[in-house]
């Protein structure tokens, strides 16, 4: 599949923080999810990820360190930083997961 539409895809999502995989470009997973205003627990990964808000405001909580991500904006975590996301986050998110970045 070359052509996504990322809106309706994260659209037609059967549930809220289940994350459909788009992808996978050499050791990069592009992943997209759908945020419905439920807070997120804090974890940590293996690997890198850069957090890509398409609509809506993600409010995400990094090392304790509150961090608004707005639509059109990214944040990267590096690979074992804890970070959860706070309530009220709403609206497409797109994961790039790549193993090997710091």
């Amino acid at each position: 599949m070359s052509l996504v539409n990322l809106f309706d895809a994260a659209s037609a999502l059967p549930e809220a923080w289940s994350s459909r995989l788009l992808g996978e470009i050499g050791t990069a997973s592009v992943k997209l999810l759908r945020m419905d205003g439920t807070p997120v627990p804090e974890e940590a990964h293996g690997t890198a990820e850069v957090l890509i808000v398409l609509d809506g405001r993600m409010e995400l909580i990094v090392e304790g360190d509150p961090v608004v991500v707005g639509p059109g904006e990214m944040y990267r975590v590096p690979a074992g930083t804890a970070h959860a996301v706070g309530p009220g986050s709403r609206g497409s998110l797109l994961i790039v997961e790549v193993s090997g970045m710091d």
